[in-house]
């Protein structure tokens, strides 16, 4: 075979198993504060294809991020998370999610406050939602938090997706105050909670 022809071979293989990775990859919308933390927390779980930060929730198209801090949009701030069902399940993603902020929080997450960052889930099948649902229940049967659970269980109906310079926010800004006073902290919890579940 020639090695024009493996070469062939090799980019339709690989177009290939990126078309069946994307038709068997899920999708996870949620809410957990600010969308730094969050996003520097799931773009480390195996089985996590992609997490995207942007708005959700609201009634206004295209949002800016300054439009958002106001409070006024209806949206809150959320990770868009793609994700393989086969190397990681949609409870396996809500267990990183009540764990990484504090749910019985109303619209806010420690410092940060208002309801852009509220607790939600905004679910893309029926499935989501019953499972949404259902682990909500457990958790409130298990008396796994002293106060009630406020997460928003809703439906999806659009994403924004955020302006680039917030993209990848821990990983390039980490000697940021906020990044090592908030961010960094949450993620090292994370690791030594989760570290069965991590990339390598």
């Amino acid at each position: 075979m020639s090695i024009l022809k493996q070469i062939t071979v090799l980019i339709t293989t690989i177009f290939i198993g990126m078309i069946v990775e994307a038709k068997n990859a899920e999708t996870a919308t949620l809410g957990a504060g600010c969308f730094w933390c969050v996003e520097a927390v799931f773009d480390q779980l195996k089985g996590v294809e992609s997490v995207q930060s942007g708005y959700s929730g609201g009634d206004i198209k295209n949002p800016a991020y300054k439009e958002v801090c106001t409070g006024r949009t209806g949206h809150a701030e959320v990770v868009q998370i793609t994700f393989n069902p086969e190397l990681i399940t949609f409870e396996e993603i809500l267990e990183v999610f009540w764990t990484v902020h504090d749910p019985t929080s109303l619209n806010r997450q420690g410092a940060d406050v208002g309801t852009q960052y509220r607790s939600a889930i905004f679910y893309h099948s029926e499935k989501q939602k019953e499972v949404a649902n259902e682990y909500i229940k457990q958790l409130h049967y298990d008396k796994v938090f002293d106060k009630p659970i406020v997460t928003e269980v809703v439906p999806f109906e659009a994403f924004y997706p955020a302006e680039d310079y917030h993209n990848d926010y821990y990983e390039r800004n980490g000697d940021q105050p906020y990044c090592r006073m908030v961010i960094r902290p949450k993620v090292n919890k994370f690791k030594k909670q989760f570290k069965d579940k991590l990339k390598k």
